[in-house]
């Protein structure tokens, strides 16, 4: 099974990259499943109903949130009727939408997706690593389902990491998100489990985090805010990473950076 995961889209520029570039890597790569990060698609806050209905018809089957969930509030409502947009599993009880969902990929294998938020430097949720061990008890991966899945939305790599050996063998991936820098910490850990600290974002990557440069800047120097933060939108970097998972096992038997366009060096999964 070929999977391909794409950090967080910001804003114009980055929807765009996705929503062009996307459906080339689907058929160049020949891939089974894609899952993107959108919580910061919709001007660089948060995400619409329309444009994660762009996203998912341009050839992603899942989209993942993060602490923007619900910056664009429409996004609480139209969320209980898209399965395929997933927000923190770890939301308090209640929460609109759901944090993890079972999918089927192009190649027909069911694919357990999750979405989980930190809780270092992040708002107080509930704990991340109960919340993930309850959806793969509930989901084991080999009998419930091919594949498992998980974004981890996390400030802290430490976080990160400890996420990925608390799963190791028991998930596929555990890729980070928020952070919109990628790591170069891609590898599959001893168990199983393909793991990198942050997939980067798909954006501009001459700016702040995918904000035009200025206004942080100003921010920084003179600690008084001008402005609201404004995506950049100079030509868009894709970033993320790309999957071989043994359809036996489900788990990984080889992981590389994905960086397509824009400012950063290029790279392409070399094992296809």
């Amino acid at each position: 099974m070929r999977l391909m995961f794409l950090g967080d889209i910001v804003g114009r520029s980055g929807r765009q990259a996705v929503i062009q570039r996307l459906p080339g890597l689907v058929e160049r790569y020949r891939l089974d499943f894609v899952v993107i990060n959108g919580e910061n698609s919709a001007g660089g806050f948060g995400i619409t109903e329309e444009i994660c209905q762009d996203v998912l018809d341009a050839g992603a089957d899942v989209v993942t949130l993060g602490n923007h969930s619900w910056d664009q509030r429409e996004a609480l409502v139209f969320i209980e009727r898209q399965p395929r947009l997933l927000r923190p599993v770890n939301y308090p009880a209640g929460t609109p939408g759901r944090g993890a969902n079972l999918f089927v990929a192009r190649n027909g294998a069911r694919v357990l997706v999750m979405n989980v938020m930190g809780r270092i430097y992040m708002d107080a949720l509930d704990d991340p690593f109960a919340a993930v061990a309850r959806q793969l008890d509930a989901c084991p991966l080999g009998e419930q389902c091919d594949a498992a899945v998980i974004d981890m939305h996390a400030e802290a790599t430490s976080e990160k990491q400890a996420l990925g050996h608390f799963v190791d063998g028991r998930a596929s991936l555990v890729v980070g998100t928020h952070t919109h820098v990628p790591t170069a910490d891609h590898m599959i850990l001893p168990g199983g489990t393909a793991y990198m600290s942050d997939a980067g974002m798909c954006g501009d990557y001459d700016s702040v985090l995918g904000m035009d440069k200025e206004e942080p800047v100003q921010r920084f120097t003179s600690k008084i805010p001008r402005s609201r933060f404004e995506p950049a939108n100079g030509e868009a970097t894709l970033s993320g990473l790309c999957v071989e998972i043994d359809d036996m096992t489900g788990l990984a038997t080889d992981v590389a950076p994905l960086r397509l366009g824009g400012k950063l060096a290029p790279a392409a999964p070399g094992f296809w």
